[in-house]
């Protein structure tokens, strides 16, 4: 019998940490929770510019209103790039709008952050931006658990004619899709 009222005793403080949240951010912890990831700013034309060789997932330096800033969905990557200065990676252009509620604890919107490496994984992209001229840019930025990540990718930027090349084999499966439905109705 104590099990099951230690087990109700549990229950209830998740419940009363969860009523502190607006519904919108209890089902995004809720998900964040159960699948690890949640997407809540995407570089979408990052695919487009280039081509991603490699990615790797890095922590990111915020203050506390610049979390809850991004669980509203306040981050804006699309002109976040990456750079390393006296040893350390920093995203510049990354703008994440100042909390509602934050008064004077909000911090200037596009500062530069410290993105969180080893040093061995800063020196080794860092040699392979300067030698083979790729380039540095910010994914995604999601939430793992309450910390926030920030998936960071080694790209080489694409021609015209390389971006033409990906419309048309995108055209080209999204016109298999289609007839392949036809056919199966």
């Amino acid at each position: 019998m104590s099990e099951h009222s230690e087990r109700l005793q549990s229950l209830s403080a998740d419940v009363r940490f969860f009523r502190q949240y607006s519904l919108e951010t209890r089902l995004r912890l809720c998900y964040t929770e159960f699948h690890g990831r949640c997407a809540d700013g995407k570089h979408k034309k990052a695919f487009h510019e280039y081509f991603v060789l490699e990615s790797l997932e890095c922590g990111i330096e915020l203050s506390g209103t610049e979390i809850k800033s991004i669980r509203q969905g306040g981050a804006n990557l699309k002109d976040a790039w990456c750079s390393v200065d006296g040893g350390e990676m920093i995203i510049k252009q990354l703008h994440i709008s100042p909390y509602e509620h934050g008064n004077i604890f909000n911090k200037d919107p596009s500062r530069n952050r410290r993105l969180l490496l080893h040093k061995r994984e800063i020196m080794r992209l860092l040699g392979a931006v300067k030698q083979e001229g790729l380039a540095l840019v910010p994914l995604s930025m999601y939430f793992k658990g309450s910390l926030v990540k920030v998936q960071l990718g080694l790209c080489r930027g694409k021609k015209l004619h390389d971006k033409r090349e990906t419309a048309a084999k995108r055209d080209a499966a999204r016109a298999i899709d289609r007839a392949m439905k036809e056919q199966n109705r």
